[in-house]
């Protein structure tokens, strides 16, 4: 049996760190498989080596978060407990280092580890994956570690205004508080990676700009590093536009989640989109996460797998209604002028793989971009 050991500054910070009864304690316990012993403000955990090394690496974080914070939420002790479903990754350079002594951020499993590598090297990367799968969270955390090495000049959060199933009616205030709502979770990223003051000095001095879709069109955007959030809630004329603000020096990272979209029915989104056009071009990157990134509560996972079923019930849906328009245009035009009927309109926009890049959807007029755009 192994032992390690962590010193905390006080009493107090060790109190923190086992919570309300103890719950976080036995949360240690339960998910690093350590016995855990206090003998004055030295933590002592014992057990197999390679879990005492791992719960030695968490327990300093932790420990680093409450004297950084003050305190120590659920969030942030789910989120280092979920290395415990891990091994140590063994490769610093997808550790992202924002430069701030209480925040190493590591990648949470086989996913996160692609997607890191991903906006590493590559200029323009496409995130899709469930809600809870860090999309946005790290996404944010490389556009910090850019920053702060001097790789970019300026971070640029953008989300559509898309409401989520629900009017909000009239909100009072400037731009930034008429669009607070909606850019909420970016916020909530960088609050929880810098400090307030330096969040709040960034955006002031307009290092970091937080911007709804519709703010982007006309601009291009040099050494900037741009998260458009979000994407499923995205036109495909949105998209293209959004896509070609990038200047030179420019990365851009684009996130959503296709089983979520707010959009009108019969509206394809500019992420399913982005992602069919775009996956053969070398220099951009498409990663996929999957419910074993979650790293949200624990039950988020169970949530998402219950709901999977809503995305075959769409695509079932989506089936018929094709189905139905190719009968109707048969009887109408008498034959097919291709001479063959094409498997691609059987499927929802979500999931076709071949189809004319030139084909836009009839159902829904758009405005081209101009060149001046």
């Amino acid at each position: 049996m192994s032992e390690g050991r962590v010193q905390f500054r006080n009493f107090e910070d060790v109190r923190t760190l086992f919570g309300l009864r103890d719950k976080n304690l036995r949360r240690l316990r339960d998910v690093l498989h350590l016995d855990v012993v206090l003998r004055g403000e030295e933590l002592h955990l014992r057990g197999e080596q390679t879990q005492v090394d791992l719960g030695t690496e968490i327990v300093s974080e932790l420990r680093s978060i409450i004297e950084h914070k003050g305190l120590l939420d659920e969030a942030d002790l789910e989120r280092a407990l979920q290395r415990g479903h891990f091994p140590l990754d063994p490769s610093p350079e997808l550790i992202i280092d924002v430069f701030h002594k209480a925040r190493k951020i590591r990648p949470m499993g086989i996913g996160q580890r692609d997607y890191i590598k991903a906006i590493q090297d590559h200029d323009l990367v496409i995130c899709e994956g469930p809600a809870g799968s860090g999309k946005s969270y790290l996404a944010v955390a490389m556009a910090i570690n850019a920053l702060r090495q001097e790789l970019v000049k300026k971070i640029v959060l953008v989300r559509p205004a898309v409401e989520a199933g629900e009017k909000l009616g009239f909100l009072p205030g400037d731009m930034l508080a008429k669009v607070n709502p909606y850019l909420r979770p970016l916020l909530d990223a960088l609050g929880d990676i810098l400090d307030f003051e330096q969040v709040q000095r960034y955006i002031d001095k307009e290092v970091i700009e937080i911007i709804p879709l519709a703010y982007m069109r006309g601009r291009t955007l040099n050494n900037t590093f741009m998260i458009l959030d979000e994407a499923q809630n995205t036109t495909i004329t949105q998209m293209k536009m959004f896509l070609t603000r990038m200047g030179h020096h420019s990365k851009i990272v684009v996130t959503g989640d296709g089983t979520q979209t707010d959009l009108p029915d019969r509206v394809e989104s500019g992420l399913n989109d982005a992602v069919r056009r775009l996956k053969n071009i070398p220099g951009i990157a498409t990663v996929f996460l999957s419910g074993e990134d979650i790293v949200r509560h624990p039950l988020v996972r169970k949530i998402v797998e219950a709901y999977d079923d809503r995305r075959h019930r769409r695509f079932d849906q989506w089936s018929e209604i094709s189905a139905t328009r190719d009968d109707t245009q048969t009887e109408s035009n008498g034959h097919n002028t291709n001479g063959h009927h094409s498997s691609n309109s059987e499927l929802p926009p979500s999931i076709r793989t071949s189809i004319d890049d030139q084909t836009e959807m009839t159902d829904v007029p758009s405005r081209p971009i101009s060149d001046t755009d």
